[in-house]
C-alpha cells in the first residue's frame, strides 16, 4: 500500500539569515545576501562576488575542538538538521530511531579541507597531513555525522547529482516513506564551496558571473544574465508518514505528493536543448501526484541566471506544462537572494516552496531590469505577491545531465 508523505521540520542555514524563520524573512524582503568575498583574499582572482554565511562561526553552535574537526559543509548539515529536527518536535525517546533515516548529499563535500591538506602535502610532505583529512573531506560525512548527532539508525545515504543534488535527495525520501521502508527521513543538502579552488573552477568552466556590481551579478532571466554567484549553506527538511505524523499532532507544512528524475543523456554542463530531461521530470512528477498542469499554482525554478540554464528551462516550462498554462503559472528563481548553493540549493528552495504553500505567499525574481524574449513567463519580477498556493514544484538541474523535481501540495 502506498503511504502519503508530509514535511513537519525546516531548517536552514544561508546567505540571508541563518535559520528558517531570518530566511523567509529575507525572501519576502527581497533580500540579496551577495557581497564582496571575504572567506579568501580574493585580488587575483576574476569573480569577486559570493553569496557568504553572514556572521557565521562555529563555536556558537560546536565546542571548539568539534568545530577543527568538521568541514564547513558538514557543519552546516548539523546545524539545519537540528533546527529541522527541533521544528519537527520529534522526540528520540518516542521513537524508534531504526525507522527514522538520513537522505542528504553535498555537490562538492569538503573541498576547504581539501585544499588545506593538499597544500601541506605539497608544502611540507605527507606527514603533515592530517588524520582527520578523510573523514572531514569525504563527501558522504554531512549524512553521517547528522546520523550520529540525531541518533538517526535507519538508512543513512548521500546523494550526489551536483546541483540537482538536494532536490534529488527529497525525492528519494519521499519515495523510500512512501513504499515503507522508513517512517522519518532528514532530506536535503549542504555546500561550503566558496574557497580559491571552488571559485577557480567554477570561473574557468565559465559558469559564475564575473560582474561586481551585486545587484547585477546573480539575475535569473534577466536578459543580461552572465553566470551564476557561488553560494554557501544547507536546507533540510523532515519528511514523515502522513499516520505518524497525525497521530503526533505534528504540525504540516505541506504534503509532496510528485518527484521526478531524468537525465539528460547530452553533454557534461549544457542542458539537453529545449531543456527536454527538465521537461520530462516536472511531467513525471505530475503524473505520479495526479495533478494536471493548469493545477500547478507556482513554480520555484532552477534559475542559474546563466543564459543556456534560464532559456532552456523556459522551454523546459512550456513543454511539460504546455503554452497556455506556462503562461499563466508564476515562476521565480530566488538565486538573486542567496546565490547559488550547489548541492544546497534544492534542500533551501524546497523550503522555499513549504513556505509559500503554508503562507500563500509567491517570491519575487529580485533585481530584474531588462526582459529576455527567450525568458517570456511570469517570472513574479522585483514584487512578492500574495496569493494562495495549492501545488507547487521546485526544479533543480545539474551538471552531468541530472534534472529532478518535487511537487508540494497544501495540505
Amino acid at each position: 500500500m502506498e503511504r502519503r508523505v508530509v514535511i513537519t521540520g525546516l531548517g536552514a542555514l544561508t546567505p540571508i539569515g541563518n535559520n528558517v524563520e531570518e530566511f523567509w524573512k529575507g525572501i519576502k524582503e527581497g533580500k540579496c545576501g551577495i557581497d564582496n568575498i571575504t572567506l579568501f583574499d580574493a585580488t587575483n582572482f576574476k569573480v569577486k562576488l559570493a553569496a557568504e554565511l553572514k556572521n557565521y562561526n562555529p563555536e556558537n553552535y560546536f565546542e571548539k575542538r568539534e568545530a577543527k574537526r568538521l568541514d564547513k559543509f558538514s557543519q552546516y548539515a548539523m546545524i539545519a538538521a537540528k533546527e529541522a529536527w527541533k521544528d519537527s518536535k520529534l522526540d528520540k525517546e518516542k521513537e524508534n530511531m531504526e525507522r527514522v533515516g538520513v537522505i542528504l548529499g553535498s555537490g562538492i563535500g569538503g573541498i576547504e579541507t581539501i585544499e588545506t591538506e593538499n597544500r601541506k602535502c605539497i608544502e611540507k610532505g605527507p606527514d603533515r597531513v592530517s588524520p582527520m583529512y578523510i573523514p572531514m573531506g569525504i563527501s558522504n560525512m554531512a549524512t553521517g555525522n547528522v546520523a550520529i548527532d540525531i541518533g538517526a539508525k535507519g538508512e543513512s545515504i548521500a546523494m550526489v547529482t551536483a546541483c540537482a543534488t538536494g532536490t534529488h535527495c527529497i525525492g528519494e525520501s519521499f519515495r523510500m516513506i512512501k513504499h515503507g521502508y522508513q517512517d522519518i527521513i532528514l532530506a536535503g543538502g549542504t555546500e561550503a564551496g566558496i574557497t580559491p579552488l571552488g571559485i577557480a573552477g567554477f570561473t574557468n568552466i565559465k559558469a559564475l558571473s564575473r560582474s561586481e556590481d551585486k545587484t547585477r551579478a546573480s539575475i535569473p532571466f534577466d536578459k543580461e544574465r552572465n553566470g551564476f554567484v557561488m553560494g554557501e549553506g544547507a536546507g533540510i527538511i523532515v519528511l514523515e508518514e502522513l499516520e505518524h505524523a497525525l497521530k503526533r499532532g505534528a504540525k504540516i507544512y505541506a504534503e509532496i505528493v510528485g518527484y521526478g528524475a531524468t537525465s539528460d543523456a547530452y553533454h557534461i554542463t549544457s542542458p539537453a536543448p529545449g531543456g527536454e530531461g527538465g521537461a520530462r521530470a516536472m511531467k513525471i512528477a505530475m503524473q505520479e501526484a495526479n495533478v494536471k498542469p493548469e493545477e500547478i499554482t507556482y513554480i520555484n525554478a532552477h534559475g542559474t541566471s546563466t543564459h543556456l540554464n534560464d532559456s532552456c528551462e523556459t522551454q523546459a516550462i512550456k513543454t511539460a506544462l504546455g503554452e497556455e498554462n506556462a503562461k499563466k503559472v508564476m515562476v521565480s528563481s530566488t538565486k538573486g537572494h542567496t546565490g547559488h548553493l550547489l548541492g544546497a540549493a534544492g534542500g533551501i528552495e524546497a523550503i522555499v516552496l513549504a513556505k509559500a504553500i503554508e503562507e500563500g505567499f509567491v517570491p519575487a525574481t529580485i533585481n530584474y531590469k531588462v526582459p529576455d524574449e527567450e525568458c517570456d513567463l511570469d517570472i513574479v519580477p522585483n514584487e512578492g505577491r500574495k496569493t494562495e498556493v495549492q501545488y507547487a514544484m521546485s526544479n533543480s538541474l545539474g551538471f552531468g545531465g541530472h534534472n529532478s523535481t518535487i511537487l508540494l501540495k497544501k495540505f
